[in-house]
C-alpha cells in the first residue's frame, strides 16, 4: 500500500469529521489538514477550526464559499428549475461539488497526497465528493473512513468519540444527522428511518409548524433580473442577504418543508426531511415568470431538461459535460425571465396572486373575453383543419370511420 504523508480532510466539526482526524492518525500516520467550507451552515466556524487542531490537525483552512455558493450553485439550479423526484431542492447536493472542488485546490496547494471525506458508503455525498476530486485531482488518494472502519452506527461513533477524548455536539438522544447551508437544511436518521414515523416536532430549526403559524397571511414580491431573483419588496439584496431575508420571512409562515422517501444513487431509498424556506419560496416564483414570458415550446422542453438537470446534480455530475452543457441551454431561456411576482405566505403555503414582466408575452386584449379583442375568432377554424390534418387523411384512406376503435 503507498505511504499517505499528508491528507486534506473535509472537515464540518460534526461526529463524523471530527473522529476521522484521530482514526486517519492512528491508521495512516498521516499529517491532517482539515479543510472547511463556509456555504452558511451557521456554525461558529472559528471554534470548529479550533476543535480541529485540538483532535490532531496541523492546519485547518476555513474559507467562506457563501456568495459563490448561492451565485454559482443554488441560483444556478434555481434558474434550471431543478427539483430531484418532485420535491428535494437539492441542498445539499449543491453544496458537495463546490466544497469538493475547493478541498481539491487546498490539497493540491498543500501539497498532500491524499483527500478524504465523512460520507457513508450508503449515501450519496461519497459519490458527489469522489468525482468531484477525480476532476480536479484525479492523481490524489481518496481515504473514506466509512468503508474501511468498524464503526457501524451513530452510537459506536459517539463511543469512539467519548474514548479519544472528542467532544461532539451529538447525544444518543439526538441522534439526527444534520446538514445545513444557506440554502437548506437536512435531517435523517433517528425515528425518521420509520417512514411511517411522523417528524418530531421539535426537530425543526427553520421553519415553524404551520399549525402555529400566523393566522394573517403576509404578501411578499419577489424580482427577479435574467432568471436570478435581485430584490424582495422592492429592496435590492445581495444573494446572501435575500436568502437570509426569505428564510426567516416564509420559514415563520411553515413554508419550505418536505418529508421524502427518495431513491438514492447507490440503489437505497432513504427517508430525509428537508427545511428550505427562501429555495421553496424562490422555485414557486421563478416558475411564475417563466410561464409569463417563454413561449409554450421553448417551457415544455426546459420542463424535461430540468428534470435531467436535478438527477446530474443529485447523482455528483455538477462538473459533467451534460450538466454545463445543459446550463448552456437554460442561460439562453433566463435571458427573458426578468418580472416581478406577488406570493402570498399563509399556513405552511406559498401561492402567486400576482406577476408581472416586460418580457411577458401574456396580452389581455388576446386573452380577455370582454370588448377590444384582437384575436378573430374565425381564424381558429383553418388552424384546427391544418393541425388535425393527418387523422383527416388516415380517416379518408380507410374508406369509412368505424364506430369504435379496437
Amino acid at each position: 500500500m503507498r505511504k499517505v504523508k499528508k491528507v486534506v480532510l473535509a472537515y464540518s466539526g460534526g461526529l463524523d469529521t471530527s473522529i476521522i482526524i484521530p482514526w486517519i492518525r492512528e491508521n495512516y500516520g498521516a499529517e491532517i489538514v482539515a479543510y472547511c467550507g463556509d456555504v452558511g451552515q451557521d456554525d461558529d466556524l472559528e471554534a470548529v477550526k479550533q476543535k480541529a487542531l485540538k483532535t490532531g490537525a496541523v492546519k485547518c483552512v476555513v474559507e467562506d464559499l457563501r456568495d459563490e455558493f448561492l451565485r454559482n450553485y443554488a441560483f444556478k439550479a434555481l434558474s434550471a428549475g431543478a427539483i430531484y423526484e418532485d420535491s428535494y431542492l437539492l441542498g445539499t447536493a449543491l453544496a458537495r461539488p463546490l466544497l469538493a472542488y475547493r478541498q481539491a485546490c487546498v490539497a493540491l496547494a498543500e501539497g498532500a497526497d491524499a483527500l478524504a471525506h465523512g460520507a457513508t458508503g450508503k449515501g450519496n455525498d461519497q459519490v458527489r465528493f469522489e468525482v468531484t476530486y477525480g476532476a480536479f485531482a484525479p492523481h490524489l488518494r481518496v481515504i473514506a473512513p466509512w468503508r474501511e472502519w468498524d464503526i457501524r452506527s451513530r452510537e459506536q461513533a459517539l463511543a469512539y468519540a467519548a474514548a479519544h477524548g472528542v467532544p461532539v455536539d451529538q447525544s444518543p438522544k439526538d441522534l439526527f444527522s444534520r446538514d445545513g447551508n444557506l440554502w437548506h437544511l437536512s435531517h435523517e436518521g433517528g425515528n425518521l428511518e420509520d417512514p411511517w414515523d411522523p417528524p418530531r416536532k421539535d426537530m425543526f430549526r427553520l421553519t415553524v409548524d404551520p399549525e402555529d403559524a400566523p393566522g394573517v397571511p403576509e404578501i411578499v414580491t419577489l424580482a427577479f433580473e435574467r432568471g436570478f431573483p435581485v430584490a424582495v419588496n422592492g429592496e435590492r439584496l445581495t444573494p446572501i442577504e435575500l436568502v437570509r431575508k426569505l428564510n426567516r420571512v416564509a420559514g415563520a409562515h411553515g413554508v419550505g418543508r418536505v418529508d421524502l422517501v427518495e431513491n438514492r444513487l447507490v440503489g437505497i431509498k432513504s427517508r430525509g426531511v428537508y427545511e428550505t424556506p427562501a429555495g421553496t419560496l424562490l422555485h414557486m416564483a421563478h416558475r411564475e415568470i417563466e410561464r409569463l414570458v417563454l413561449d409554450r415550446d421553448t417551457l415544455h422542453f426546459k420542463q424535461s431538461i430540468s428534470v435531467r438537470y436535478a438527477q446530474l446534480i443529485y447523482d455528483g455530475l455538477w462538473f459533467s459535460t451534460l450538466r454545463e452543457a445543459l446550463a448552456a441551454f437554460v442561460d439562453a431561456t433566463e435571458a427573458e425571465v426578468t418580472g416581478e411576482v406577488r406570493v402570498r405566505l399563509y399556513k405552511g403555503r406559498a401561492e402567486a396572486i400576482g406577476r408581472r414582466s416586460p418580457r411577458g408575452l401574456y396580452r389581455q386584449d388576446l386573452a380577455t373575453f370582454g370588448e377590444g379583442m384582437a384575436y378573430d375568432h374565425k381564424d381558429a377554424g383553418g388552424f384546427i383543419r391544418l393541425f388535425g390534418l393527418p387523422e383527416r387523411v388516415r380517416a379518408v384512406g380507410r374508406g369509412s370511420v368505424p364506430k369504435e376503435r379496437q
